[in-house]
């Protein structure tokens, strides 16, 4: 525990849970994205949903979209700037099935038409959890770089990624795996010390049986 843990992140208020970490959701969506979005769908769910128009819980998301930090003073004006800068965006509500109170499901669609849909939570302090991706169940806090790769579950393809991040010296703090089911489709989701090359992950991406590879790099290049 460190002293952020107690007093909460440098932010602007008035919600650690319903302002910093939206703000931190949205930041960490398009980083995940990897280009910047044209389109926004933004589905808030139960208390995210009841009160997040009053602590800002919208206007937030949105300046994380356009990649505002948490302690951005601009976040108030992030519907007018958006604006400005062509992003598309509405933004509703949503009951989802156990998730979080402060959860959001955010549909993206960036400049090459690429897409992403992923679920995340706030948990207090700018803390939050990506829930799910692309529909897929995942688990991860964005606190450090996270490589996240959807593949056909085939034997060989955890051993071609681990022998990759062994062979850039990239040392793996954390490894989750999930399918669908046996033979269908999978998610590796990977955190790591150390940053994963621009060319590793370019070329993970174009191996057979490899669906989608997406890369948070926590220094944001």
């Amino acid at each position: 525990m460190n002293i952020y843990d107690i007093l909460g992140p440098i932010m602007v208020g008035p919600s650690s849970s319903h302002t910093a970490g939206a703000v931190k959701i949205g930041l960490i969506a398009v980083k995940l994205l990897g280009i910047e979005p044209k389109k926004a769908e933004i589905y808030l769910h139960g208390s995210f949903a009841a009160t997040g128009e009053g602590h800002g819980t919208n206007k937030a998301i949105v300046a994380g979209l356009l990649g505002m930090q948490p302690d951005d003073m601009l976040i108030p004006k992030s519907f007018e700037i958006a604006e400005k800068k062509k992003l598309q965006f509405k933004i509703g509500q949503i009951n989802l099935k156990d998730a979080h109170p402060n959860t959001v499901l955010l549909k993206l669609t960036g400049e090459d038409d690429r897409q992403l849909e992923i679920q995340a939570s706030s948990l207090g302090g700018g803390r939050i959890m990506v829930n799910k991706l692309d529909g897929i169940d995942v688990n991860f806090t964005g606190e450090s770089h996270t490589l996240i790769v959807h593949n056909i579950d085939q034997p060989g393809h955890v051993a071609e990624v681990t022998s990759t991040l062994s062979h850039k010296s990239v040392n793996i703090a954390t490894m989750q795996l999930y399918r669908d089911k046996r033979g269908g489709y999978a998610v590796m989701v990977i955190e790591t010390d150390q940053e994963i090359p621009k060319e590793s992950v370019a070329w993970l991406s174009h191996l057979e049986g490899i669906i989608k590879v997406s890369y948070l790099n926590i220094k944001g290049e």
